[in-house]
């Protein structure tokens, strides 16, 4: 049998799914989740491999009307990933309501085959779950349908079928053994982020970005700084809290998840820097790894 690889994007709203549907897919964390929406900032690859496919999945942030030049960044990254699409997993919750007709035609537009993944069905009823199969089915007429719950990995199996079924005849992109195409220090940078986003609330995680600037690998221990960008001087003071409380807060469980993510004792130091308006600045979103 021919080797078969391919890329296959995650698209759809923000908490449609789409990130807890790439780590059940990949088997490996790839992808911060909270209860927040647009939590997922860039395009994150997660590689599956066996000894006839390799799957390159892409979670793309979720789709919206950007307002400023980080989202506008992030929604170029989810026209890129349409683009190169060999399949499309549209995600969507069984009750959102999807009014965007521009993501429906440029579903429509393409020569890829798409499935639509109606995802959180263990918050449904039966009834509930055929009425929305019916309506996607006349709404886009895709190439195929799956109700799924990612949380529970319910249905994640039958969509593993369907892709590897689906993915062109080609060898490997990537070496076998690899599991993403992101850097070490930007997972680190995401779990750090992600602990911003459950524990605080309002504009605070959506105005922060989280850099690492020291990855030291010792012997015993890895030693890694970071700063935390915000907008204001009022987001610092909050980020920080009472007697550096919060920030101590952040560090203690971004430090736990490193530590088991990298298998070894980790020694983390956190600073948090002003610069003023960086999401609407472009030099500094290139900066930032986000002109891709």
């Amino acid at each position: 049998m021919s080797h078969k690889a391919g890329f296959v994007s995650i698209i759809g709203k923000p908490n449609a799914g789409k990130s807890t549907l790439m780590n059940a897919l990949v088997g490996e964390k790839m992808s911060i989740i909270t209860p927040k929406a647009q939590t997922t900032r860039h395009r994150i690859m997660g590689i599956v491999n066996d000894e006839d496919h390799q799957i390159i999945f892409s979670d793309t942030p979720g789709v919206i009307k950007p307002n400023y030049s980080l989202q506008e960044s992030m929604m170029n990254s989810v026209q890129g990933s349409l683009i190169d699409a060999d399949v499309i997993l549209f995600v969507t919750d069984i009750h959102e309501r999807f009014d965007e007709s521009d993501v429906i035609e440029r579903l429509h537009k393409t020569n890829s085959p798409v499935a639509v993944l109606i995802n959180k069905i263990d918050k449904s009823s039966e009834e509930e779950v055929r009425s929305k199969i019916a309506f996607w089915q006349e709404k886009l007429n895709p190439d195929a349908v799956f109700a799924v719950s990612a949380l529970l990995n319910h249905g994640v199996a039958g969509i593993m079928e369907y892709i590897k079924e689906k993915l062109p005849i080609h060898p490997p992109y990537y070496e076998k053994d690899e599991l993403t195409d992101k850097s070490l220090r930007f997972f680190v940078s995401e779990m750090i982020r992600e602990k911003i986003f459950k524990l605080y609330d309002k504009e605070i995680p959506y105005s922060t970005e989280v850099i690492v600037t020291s990855y030291k690998e010792e012997e015993n221990i890895t030693r890694i700084a970071g700063e935390i960008i915000v907008e204001r001087d009022s987001q610092k003071n909050i980020l920080i809290g009472k007697a550096g409380s919060m920030i101590k807060k952040v560090g203690t469980y971004a430090r736990q998840d490193i530590e088991e993510f990298i298998g070894q004792k980790v020694f983390l130091e956190l600073f948090v820097k002003v610069i003023p308006d960086w999401r609407r600045k472009k030099n500094y979103l290139k900066k930032f790894g986000y002109d891709d």
